[in-house]
């Protein structure tokens, strides 16, 4: 209802910027007046010629400019048609000007406006998205400013990434040198560096790639994209239990929050790692604070019960695992083979478990 309101004032202040100087009308015609005039200056002049005030010659140049004057006040006289035609055209003006502009403007709105839609407040439009357009339209533009200006850093910053997401990882990874390049080097740039060198690769860590992670460890041992990574090319080049301490030392290290823990333990459990320590940090804490008997008798007695849950549960290859170790440390390889014994036979008819479970127990020195 607003919106019309506003329209209707602003259809007035057109009209009435159309009116206005139409607004005075024509003059009466003052002829009449101006010939009396003339014939009473007649009049006067025959008078000062017969006193003898003015010469023959002066009086008939006097009457010769008098008399032209009253005929052409007679002429005016007769001009009321002309003013009649005058208020016409006004008329016509003005009829055109409250109806047809109004008309008018509602045809032109009616077709090309949105009268139906609702208000849009200026402080509601800084709240809705900029970006209305495709992504690889935005990207064409920042790659046309980079054209122009290829030393601005924070662009190269902000392309490589998208790049990196779009799948376009030749072009991510140029990016990403780029921005080394302008923005100086960085152990987050370096990992990002490598991860785009390895998606062009279809995932397998190249020597390039795997060169630029270690780039970013020696720029910060704890990058954990980096380190990640490097695991990931043990596990590719066979080297399952290097990958296992790298991501176990990774978990070790990482807060609980972590984004990137549950990847990692994944990854972990892949190569028949485990994704926990066999003993929580509570306990060792307290295993440091005993003597040697009383720490291990603690640690056979969790021994033990790793042993009676895995006979409850034999799928749990991790478990498994973590019970032979354990029987490793402390000397007992007799019980280590028959925990090996018992292992394979609970996974006996799962194929990827009792995979994972001998390439976990390659490395321990046992038969198999």
């Amino acid at each position: 209802m607003m919106l019309w309101f506003v329209f209707a004032l602003m259809t007035a202040a057109a009209s009435f910027a159309v009116l206005w100087p139409l607004r005075h009308r024509d003059r009466q015609p003052s002829g009449g007046s101006e010939a009396a005039v003339y014939r009473d200056q007649l009049a006067e002049i025959d008078r000062d010629a017969a006193a003898g005030l003015i010469g023959p010659a002066e009086a008939d140049a006097a009457r010769v400019e008098i008399s032209r004057r009253l005929l052409a006040a007679a002429d005016d006289r007769r001009a009321p048609p002309a003013a009649s035609s005058s208020l016409k055209w006004r008329r016509s003006v003005a009829v055109v000007a409250l109806v047809g502009l109004p008309l008018l403007a509602l045809a032109i709105y009616l077709p090309l406006g949105s009268p139906q839609l609702g208000d849009f407040p200026l402080a509601q439009r800084a709240h809705t998205p900029v970006l209305a357009q495709p992504l690889d339209s935005l990207v064409a533009q920042v790659e046309a400013h980079l054209a122009k200006n290829p030393t601005d850093g924070r662009g190269w910053n902000v392309l490589a990434p998208v790049l990196a997401r779009l799948g376009r990882y030749d072009e991510a990874a140029k990016a990403y040198r780029n921005s080394i390049t302008y923005n100086g080097d960085s152990a987050e740039l370096r990992a990002d560096l490598g991860e785009a060198i390895a998606g062009a690769a279809g995932g397998v860590v190249t020597a390039e790639a795997k060169t630029e992670f270690e780039r970013a460890i020696a720029l910060s041992a704890d990058d954990a994209k980096a380190n990640y990574f490097l695991g990931l090319a043990a596990e590719q080049d066979g080297r399952s239990s290097d990958a296992a301490s790298i991501w176990r030392a990774m978990l070790a290290k990482a807060p609980p929050d972590a984004p990137w823990r549950p990847l990692v333990q994944d990854a972990l459990a892949r190569v028949g790692g485990s994704g926990a320590p066999a003993l929580s940090d509570d306990a060792v804490a307290a295993a440091r604070e005993m003597n040697g008997t009383d720490r291990d008798a603690m640690i056979r007695s969790m021994v033990e019960r790793l042993a009676g849950r895995l006979k409850q549960n034999g799928n749990d290859v991790d478990g498994w695992l973590r019970l032979v170790r354990a029987y490793m440390v402390l000397g007992d390889r007799d019980k280590a083979r028959g925990a090996l014994i018992e292992a394979r036979q609970a996974v006996a008819n799962d194929a990827e478990r009792l995979r994972q479970l001998n390439d976990g127990l390659k490395n321990l020195g046992l038969d198999g």
